[in-house]
Order: structure tokens, then sequence, then C-alpha cells
């Protein structure tokens, strides 16, 4: 099979605009798959890549991570997937699939894991390349032009619930309803769970009540923060602010955990006796394995979860980088090809 040549939008330098810009695929790996993308989400981390916020990017970078799209091309031995079939690609985009967490299904946790935008070309673009086991299959009910978010905000958000064994009958708290919180407030009202939210913006508290919040707590509020004092069985921080973290364990029912997937990039000071004394803890998590995505996507179908999108044309991709840099998202931006 020949070379492919990839039409996408990259930025030549730290924090510098995206311009058109061309580069070639080698002929495809046994293992790999070559999606055709149709629609590409925008998240924060797309954002901090661009800005090398992390000190991890390398130029020029093509952005792009929450990728839906159809398969154009398969290696030789891929599986699971053939050509036409549509798919998504998240953050991750290829393990070794024989150190121990692949073994255990923890591809996620893959010492050699590959990411699709370090060190690679993402999504901001008509193809992009995976391994076959992170080409995740969209069910048919899942509107393409929204499904894209899910391969990244959403799966960040599911994986808390799966990973700390989140029963219907759990009391659920949600730091920050934004582009990942509005589709955590989702999966915890369908899983069954009471669900309480966290905003510091009161105009929202509609808004908020309708993506399935049946509690909304103002968290600029002392006393609204202390009513609520050891109820909370899990608490899910989704900004990467440094926040009044000892309110926040305060909130925590015995054995409650607050769980962080926002980069947040200060260190989170606990005092041992918040957790000691109430036998609570902090954790935190990168995304979910292949199979979990699965999982989430049929949840989804089940349920009819879907994030809140708006569209832009990806000729258009410096207007919505902005729209999403002034905050002015709602809930998560997708770029159409």
């Amino acid at each position: 099979m020949s070379k492919r040549t990839v039409q996408a939008y990259a930025v030549q330098k730290a924090g510098g605009p995206l311009e058109p810009f061309n580069y070639e695929l080698p002929e495809i790996g046994a293992e790999d798959v070559d999606i055709k993308v149709e629609y590409c989400g925008i998240c924060h981390s797309d954002l901090s890549m661009i800005k090398n916020e992390w000190g991890i990017s390398r130029y020029p970078l093509v952005p792009g991570h929450e990728i839906i799209g159809t398969v154009e091309s398969v290696g030789a031995h891929a599986k699971g997937v053939k050509v036409g079939d549509r798919v998504g690609l998240g953050w991750m985009s290829a393990s070794c699939m024989h150190c121990d967490q692949c073994m255990q299904g923890s591809h996620n946790l893959c010492s050699t894991l590959e990411q699709t935008i370090i060190g690679r070309h993402g999504g901001f673009a008509d193809y992009v390349r995976c391994h076959w086991s992170w080409a995740i299959q969209i069910p048919a009910e899942l509107d393409p032009a929204k499904a894209g978010p899910l391969l990244c905000g959403g799966i960040t958000v599911f994986r808390p619930i799966d990973m700390q064994g989140v029963k219907p009958t759990a009391r659920v708290g949600v730091i920050g309803i934004g582009g990942l919180g509005h589709m955590a407030l989702q999966f915890l009202n369908k899983w069954g769970c009471e669900v309480t939210a966290f905003s510091s913006n009161p105009d929202k508290t509609e808004e908020i009540r309708k993506m399935g919040a049946h509690h909304v707590v103002n968290s600029r509020d002392s006393k609204a923060m202390k009513s609520i004092q050891g109820t909370l069985d899990l608490i899910i921080n989704t900004t990467n602010v440094t926040l009044d973290w000892a309110s926040y364990f305060a909130a925590l029912a015995p054995g409650g955990t607050l769980h962080t997937v926002g980069a947040v990039l200060e260190p989170i000071p606990v005092a041992a006796f918040s957790l000691i004394g109430g036998e609570k803890s902090l954790s935190g998590s990168p995304l979910g394995s292949p199979a979990l995505n699965r999982i989430m996507m049929e949840f989804c179908r089940r349920h009819n979860i879907a994030p809140v999108v708006e569209e832009f044309p990806l000729e258009k991709v410096n207007e919505a980088v902005k729209h999403l840099e002034d905050g002015k998202a709602r809930y998560r931006i997708v770029l159409k090809m």
C-alpha cells in the first residue's frame, strides 16, 4: 500500500496560530488503522499542548484527540475493525499489548503507551493513524457530530465511576460543570446516584439541574459548603485550578474519596488527619482502557447520553480555539472536516 499524504492544521511554535500543514504517513503497519476524520473535538489539553504548558510538545504539532471517522484502511493483522466502520480515537493511540498492564486489561496504564498528539500528529486533519485496539466502535445510534468528546472528556469522568465501584445508591459530587463536568452529571444521574454539582456560577443552576444534578451547591458559599459536610461518598474534581481542598475533604462521608481528573498543576495539600479520621482518600486516573471505552459507548447508547457541543468548520479552527480559550464554550467544541 502506498504512502498517504495528510492535509492538516498545525502550530509551528508554542502558542502560534494553526496553519495549513501537509505531511506524509509511511506505509501502513500490520496492526495499524487509518481513519478518515469526520469530526474532531477541541479539548483544553489541546490548548495546553499548543502552548507547551506541560513541556512535552514538539513542533510542528497537529492537535486533536477527540476523533470520529470511518476506517479507510487496515493493516494485515488488525483485529476487530474493517474498512467502512465508524470509529473513534481519543488521547491514546497505541499500547504494547504484552506488558502486565495490557495483559490485565489496563492498556491506559501501559508504560510505553503512545498518545495521539504527543510525538505524532492528531485529528485536526483529514486522516489519522492508530493501533487497531484504540479504534473504538461507535454505536449507530450516537450522533457522530457529538460523540467525539466522549473519547476524552467522557471517558475521563466515566473511569472514576468504574474505578471507585460507585453504587447506584451513592451520593456523588462533581466540581466544575464545564466540558467534563456536564458529562459527569449525565453519567452519574443515569447510574442512579444522588448527584451534587459544585458551581460558582448561580446563573447556571437551572441548566445544571437539567443535566442531571439533584443539588447545586455554590462552592464560594461557606455556609452552603458547611451544610453538606460528611455527606458525599465520592467527589470528582474536573477543574485544573487550586481549590479550598479542606472544605471538599470535609464534605466526604466516612470512607469517601476525592478523585481528581482535572490536571491541577500545583500540589494538592492534604492534612493527614483529614484522611485518617474518616478513612478518606485522594485518588486520580487517566482516561480508560479500550474495553471501558466500549462500555461507556454502550452506556451512552442505552441512556441517550451525549455532550452538549458547538460546531465549527475546520477552516475556522483558530476562531474555535479562541472561543474555548476565552471560556465561552458550551460545553464542548467540535470541528467538522
